[in-house]
């Protein structure tokens, strides 16, 4: 028989955190390269009103690192210092008095794999870390393909909106550069937006033809592209 301090880590569960301290995070996100991901969470602590009332102070810190001198990936607390790597890209989300340790990650980057945990202070009465349980992120190669929308049928002379996105792409990621390809439309300067839009007359040599929207992150090599064939009557 197998000794039951053994059967929470072959279950895959965790150990448990000291009483009044709780964590509800996903244990493993997955996000594409250069796109971005929600990570909802939610925490508790013990708290006493004889305590003080000091400013409630939250840091997600990568794996390792100390939560006493090192730099957090974010936090709200303006005194200790962020990684670069990570500032402006992991950002907090919601109102951590409603005990909301939400996190956001854009502009995934193949070096944000790892791990990080969850660290709360309120002056010194309360001071924890949830060690046990942590996030597992994992970026992952960029295989989402851009969307292409636009109004069907398409009629031959008659103008017709295009517009072209990238699922999972958000503010906080790095400038996108759209580029469209095809016989259909005119040569265009690649733009670099959030999105694109370009306007299209189809003609009626045009149908069957081949349109495509091809994204770069700008500052990676990284390129994605979709292609439609275009239906004129």
């Amino acid at each position: 028989m197998l000794p039951l301090l053994l059967l929470p880590l072959l279950c895959g569960g965790s150990l448990q955190e000291e009483p009044g301290y709780e964590l509800q995070v996903q244990k493993s996100v997955t996000v594409q390269e250069g796109l971005c991901v929600f990570v909802p969470c939610s925490f508790s602590y013990p708290w006493s009103s004889w305590y003080s009332s000091p400013p409630l102070y939250v840091y997600w810190f990568r794996d390792g690192e100390s939560q006493y001198y090192g730099e957090a990936v974010a936090t709200n607390d303006p005194g200790r210092g962020v990684k670069p790597e990570t500032r402006g890209r992991f950002r907090l989300l919601g109102d951590v008095w409603k005990k909301n340790c939400s996190l956001s990650i854009g502009d995934a980057r193949m070096r944000d794999t790892g791990s990080y945990f969850f660290y709360m202070e309120r002056g010194n009465d309360v001071r924890h870390s949830y060690q046990q349980n942590k996030l597992n992120l994992e970026v992952t190669a960029l295989i989402e393909k851009p969307d292409i929308h636009f109004l069907e049928p398409l009629e031959s002379g008659r103008p017709t909106r295009l517009s072209c996105s990238l699922p999972g792409s958000c503010e906080a990621g790095r400038p996108l550069t759209f580029s469209w390809i095809g016989n259909a439309l005119s040569p265009l300067d690649p733009e670099t937006t959030r999105s694109s839009e370009v306007t299209l007359t189809p003609r009626p040599e045009d149908h069957g033809t081949n349109l495509t929207c091809q994204v770069k992150r700008q500052g990676a090599q990284v390129t994605t592209e979709r292609t439609v064939q275009l239906n004129v009557s």
